[in-house]
């Protein structure tokens, strides 16, 4: 129960700051926050496409990842 204070403290400082702030600041926090909010899907639920790309493609995806992936074109910048 210890943490669960300590996460009601912090989220009453963050709204008093919050509250102290312009509207523009405000939601400059509001996505700051969402940013650091996970994204995506667990790696488990994606098993179920596992063997659903044919071994020769994979192969073909690799080596275009390796020749494209791997050089450094210092002439670029």
């Amino acid at each position: 129960m210890a943490n669960t204070h300590i996460n009601t403290h912090i989220k009453e400082n963050i709204v008093n700051q919050i509250d102290m702030l312009p509207y523009a600041l405000q939601l400059r926090v509001l996505d700051f926050v969402t940013s650091l909010s996970p994204k995506g899907v667990k790696g488990k639920s994606l098993l179920r496409f596992k063997g659903t790309i044919p071994a020769n493609d994979l192969l073909e995806i690799t080596k275009a990842i390796e020749e494209g992936c791997e050089k450094a074109d210092i002439n670029e910048w």
